[in-house]
């Protein structure tokens, strides 16, 4: 786990030089369900981290644009996404699998499809093709019935 000085979380790095910086995550800790027998009854190991996106000011406004339509059904009203992580006994590994799952949300909806090239068929695709319907023709004109036979 990234630790800044001072023994506080560091900045969530994301892809393109983007951050999400640690004093706009809000970490909460409840209690979870889960493995861990009486040891969950009694210890706040649930961990939520809540960012709001849409007044984020670590990331530029395209971005945060881009962020707000993709993301746009895991967002509360007020532009808030919530993670959830409780699947560890320990609140500092559960901690580690909200930043994580905080980060791979937040690349997911960042990544852009590079643009489609159009490109031209080949000559021997072409030749296949065309190779593949002329096949397809004579075989369907073997079926029919000649008409010789029938008069």
């Amino acid at each position: 786990m990234e630790r800044a000085r001072g023994g506080q979380e560091a900045d969530l790095a994301l892809s393109g030089g983007n951050r999400i910086p640690a004093k706009e995550i809000v970490e909460l800790a409840s209690r979870s369900s889960g493995p861990g027998g009486q040891h969950v009854n009694t210890s706040s190991t649930r961990v939520t981290l809540r960012w709001n996106l849409r007044d984020s000011r670590g990331i530029k406004a395209e971005v945060r644009d881009r962020l707000l339509a993709r993301l746009g059904p895991r967002l509360s009203k007020n532009g808030v996404l919530i993670v959830h992580a409780d699947r560890h006994r320990s609140r500092a590994r559960n901690r580690e699998a909200a930043r994580e799952r905080l980060r791979i949300l937040v690349e997911t909806a960042l990544y852009q499809e590079p643009p489609r090239h159009a490109t031209k068929p080949t000559r021997a695709s072409k030749t296949r093709r065309v190779d593949a319907k002329r096949h397809r023709g004579k075989l369907k004109s073997q079926r029919r019935i000649q008409r010789d036979e029938h008069e």
